[in-house]
């Protein structure tokens, strides 16, 4: 049995340190945030790098947890990323699957229309209108029908589809499925990867969506989770906005509050990104390259 010795030079030991180096500061704020989302309130100092929890408490999440406000702002979060994410997929695959069928009348129409909307856009103020038009303004509708769906996910998409063979959408027709069973059937159950790695896409943008809600969401009640996060962080007034419905003697230091709510906020996708990520580049990548 023999053993074959990898030589290590000098530049793989500086490129590994500088990689180390790199993590640890990337890292450094997020521990931070956690180090001070779990500090009890009577022992936490202003301006002192918190590392560590000089002593552990769980009074900030049950103090964020105990408001209306905030527990609204949750809901709304995930209503958003549930009915958001499931439309997503419903619109952006079904849509793909109709630019893959050669059959389809006016097919390179579509897909001029398509790609023509990834070029140009009508801007941030005809689309304020369009939603005040609708009746749509402080509505969590108008989160979810404005982010429907989008040309490059739908390019995406129909170039994966694209890679399934043939012969197995014209077997299914010859067992007499329709173009609706090839698509559940056949197209679908082959498309998990793809269907996986968007899932995660879709779930992480409407979590985070911020710019839609501050635009369209007046009403603090219906505010999504991260337009409250940025309230309690930047604006001057968010402890009368974000910490509803708790008495005054309750009041607890703010910034070891704002690293919890930063915490609530950042959870979800922390926890459902490793299930997905295996599924990612794959179903980004397979069936990306056309000729």
């Amino acid at each position: 049995m023999s053993f074959t010795s990898t030589k290590i030079s000098l530049g793989d030991i500086l490129i590994c340190i500088f990689v180390g180096v790199f993590a640890l500061v990337c890292l450094a704020p997020f521990v931070y945030v956690f180090g001070v989302s779990f500090t009890d309130p009577q022992v936490y100092v202003p301006l002192k790098l918190y590392l560590f929890p000089e002593k552990w408490s769980l009074v900030n999440y049950q103090y964020l947890l105990s408001t209306r406000s905030f527990l609204n702002s949750i809901a709304s979060t995930t209503y958003v990323t549930v009915i958001g994410t499931a439309i997503n997929l419903f619109v952006t695959f079904t849509f793909a699957y109709g630019l893959t069928r050669k059959t389809l009348p006016g097919r390179r129409l579509f897909i001029a229309l398509t790609i023509f909307t990834m070029l140009f856009s009508a801007g941030i103020v005809p689309l304020y209108m369009l939603i005040k038009d609708l009746h749509l303004m402080n509505s969590l509708w108008a989160l979810i029908l404005t982010t429907a769906t989008s040309a490059w996910n739908i390019m995406v998409v129909r170039s994966f589809m694209e890679g399934i063979p043939e012969e197995l959408q014209e077997a299914a027709k010859i067992d007499g499925s329709t173009d609706i069973g090839v698509f559940v059937r056949i197209v679908l159950p082959l498309s998990l990867p793809c269907i996986a790695s968007f899932v995660l896409l879709f779930a992480v943008a409407h979590w985070n969506t911020y710019f839609n809600a501050m635009l369209f969401i007046t009403d603090s009640q219906k505010w999504t989770l991260q337009l409250l996060v940025k309230s309690l962080i930047v604006d001057a007034g968010s402890q009368s906005v974000g910490m509803q419905g708790v008495s005054d003697s309750a009041m607890l230091p703010q910034e070891p509050l704002r690293m919890a709510a930063v915490v609530i906020a950042m959870l979800p996708i922390l926890v459902l990104y490793p299930f997905l990520q295996r599924y990612f580049v794959s179903g980004m990548t397979l069936g990306g390259v056309k000729e």
